[in-house]
């Protein structure tokens, strides 16, 4: 990062991914070599704020068969307490371009990004914290959030949760329950992503699948730390939504496994 340059933050959780590919599905009580074994790293200058006691991080191991294409994902450790305010208060607001919220326990989240908007209140147009919040989850309590965020994300789970059958669709019917000006952004896996900006036009993106389908684990994260990474750097809408796709399909394939993701 050059010297003066603000970052991007991260509020969650951290999951380490240990992603270890075989030729085909272990047998019971056998030993098996890896093709592959990758720990999941990113190449942008990224802070996170998450609660990691005695410094782990909750862990998925994700065995994927070259073979069959099949994948099996263990968790362990999943039960941590989530980023509070307080926690947040320690965050030098200055340090950052953009905040980003995976949305969890949304009473301490939205305390949060009111820090962030008194924050930009006192400074000028150029010094301001662009915040992004993505709602996942179908629960009724992290709604409220959608009303938070200058860039908005939404799942397919959810919009399928209100009875939507496509992005645009549901960038719609959702349409309402973003701040005036926001932008909102749902993508729906192979049938890519769709985006509505300030101006209410509707853009749009076809995947890109890899020739190889491997792994969607993570996908939906991709897209989204692609899309902001892009944003962040002045690009379009279209455009960002266009390289969030391509790197998301990336990830999904053997070419993933590159170090591009």
């Amino acid at each position: 990062m050059a010297a003066g340059e603000k970052r991007i933050l991260c509020v969650g959780l951290v999951c380490l991914d240990v992603i270890s590919v075989v030729e085909a599905f272990p047998a019971e009580d056998s030993d098996t070599s890896f093709i592959v074994a990758d720990f999941r790293r990113r190449g942008v200058d990224v802070s996170h704020v998450a609660w990691q006691p005695r410094g782990d991080v909750p862990c998925a191991c994700c065995v994927v068969s070259a073979a069959s294409g099949s994948r099996t994902i263990v968790l362990y450790d999943t039960n941590l307490p989530d980023v509070t305010a307080r926690d947040f208060e320690r965050v030098d607001l200055s340090q950052y371009k953009w905040i980003h919220w995976e949305a969890r326990n949304a009473g301490e989240q939205a305390a949060m990004v009111r820090r962030v908007e008194r924050h930009n209140q006192s400074r000028p147009a150029g010094e301001r914290v662009r915040i992004s919040v993505e709602v996942e989850k179908p629960r009724e309590e992290l709604l409220p959030l959608m009303a938070l965020g200058h860039v908005v994300f939404i799942s397919k789970d959810l919009a399928q949760h209100f009875g939507y059958r496509s992005a645009a669709e549901a960038l719609r019917g959702l349409r309402h329950r973003v701040q005036p000006g926001a932008t909102l952004i749902c993508a729906w896996a192979e049938a890519g992503a769709d985006a509505v900006g300030p101006d209410g036009e509707l853009v749009h993106s076809d995947a890109f699948p890899p020739e190889t389908l491997v792994d969607t684990l993570g996908a939906g994260d991709t897209f989204n730390a692609a899309v902001i990474f892009a944003l962040a750097e002045g690009k379009s809408l279209q455009d960002a939504l266009t390289f969030g796709c391509r790197i998301a399909g990336k990830k999904c394939g053997i070419e993933g496994f590159d170090g591009i993701v």
